[in-house]
């Protein structure tokens, strides 16, 4: 009788981090974006479940999304077509990751649960990347905005990467709506977005995280790339939960949306 060769399980790849510029619920009719969107899906491997922070839950201490499937969406948006206020993202239950992710953090540092849905900076990008929503998906708060904080978070969500768990920091690079004068998708940047973005783009090539920490006061077009902060903090999610310390980000979109940089990076 012959003995049969055991197979070898297939290993779970090591995910990357990524952050990403989500748009306004029109990035989804935007043609462009949304194939530079798919494109960075495309060339990853596919995840076993993604964790997403967005600018738009800020939220001590650190608080997790609904994590029951079929979790309701957040329409925290308003003036656009009634379509956006009906649309939906069923994904499966994360309730294993939500635990993961709270055994995770300090122990003197509560995790609370929520029953919050996903809000427009999870879902609408989600809705491009991962369009059947068939993947586990949790959303985790921003509870600080000290960039040095929100990189000890991020390294202690790296163990997160070897299970194939996607983390992604949800923003914008730069987003002074504020100063925003001409409304056309396709508007020429402002001095201020561009060099922001040009400044940001050179930091990032080299690495050199502690300049990005100091961004409100070493980078040209500040306060008015961000009159507040909550669009680029994410970033240091992303970078926190970087495992090749030595490794530069890749830059997977740039361009401009509104005039804003839609800089979007993956680190490995």
């Amino acid at each position: 009788m012959t003995t049969p060769i055991p197979v070898k399980p297939l290993s779970t790849p090591l995910m990357p981090s990524l952050y990403i510029g989500h748009g306004a619920p029109m990035l989804l009719d935007d043609p462009l974006w949304t194939s530079q969107l798919r494109a960075v899906s495309a060339d990853i491997a596919r995840p076993t479940a993604i964790l997403i922070v967005s600018a738009h839950w800020e939220s001590q201490p650190v608080t997790l999304s609904n994590p029951l499937a079929n979790s309701p969406l957040v329409y925290d948006f308003g003036g656009f077509a009634q379509k956006f206020y009906e649309m939906t993202y069923n994904s499966p239950d994360s309730s294993e990751l939500a635990a993961k992710v709270a055994a995770l953090m300090p122990d003197n540092e509560p995790v609370r649960q929520s029953t919050r849905g996903l809000d427009h900076g999870a879902w609408v990008p989600l809705k491009v990347l991962y369009p059947n929503a068939d993947i586990p998906v949790l959303q985790m708060s921003m509870p600080t905005a000290d960039p040095y904080r929100l990189l000890e978070i991020g390294k202690r969500l790296q163990p997160l990467r070897d299970e194939g768990v996607l983390i992604i920091g949800s923003g914008f690079l730069t987003h002074g709506l504020p100063y925003i004068r001409n409304w056309q998708v396709d508007a020429q940047a402002p001095t201020w977005s561009s060099e922001f973005d040009a400044w940001a783009a050179q930091a990032l090539a080299t690495g050199d995280i502690d300049t990005l920490a100091n961004f409100k006061t070493l980078a040209p077009g500040m306060p008015y790339a961000h009159p507040t902060v909550e669009h680029f903090t994410p970033l240091f999610i992303t970078l926190g939960a970087a495992v090749k310390t030595d490794a530069a980000p890749q830059t997977l979109i740039d361009g401009y949306f509104l005039g804003l940089s839609k800089r979007s990076i993956k680190v490995a």
